[in-house]
């Protein structure tokens, strides 16, 4: 998977969830969504690329891109995820 094909799947779940869309600033947005794709190289696993795993996979299940970041302080207070991938629409 390359970072093109990965936009269109999260392009699709921001339709889905409807109140959030990915970045406008595509060179921000094609950094964050390479370091899901490392990650995934690395552990099989599309891990947020701004969040450190634990090891422990039942703690780390929560970090998977896109990880709950409604629940987070950075989406209420600013309206983005924690790497800033995923903004309000």
């Amino acid at each position: 998977m390359n970072v093109n094909e990965l936009r269109q799947r999260f392009e699709k779940y921001c339709e889905k969830e409807g109140n959030v869309r990915l970045n406008p600033d595509k060179k921000h947005a094609d950094i964050a969504m390479d370091g899901v794709l490392q990650n995934e190289e690395k552990t099989g696993l599309k891990y947020c690329p701004c969040r450190i795993q634990t090891g422990d996979f039942e703690k780390d299940i929560e970090l998977l891109c896109p990880c709950n970041f409604f629940a987070q302080k950075t989406w209420q207070e600013k309206g983005e995820c924690w790497c800033g991938l995923f903004v309000k629409s």
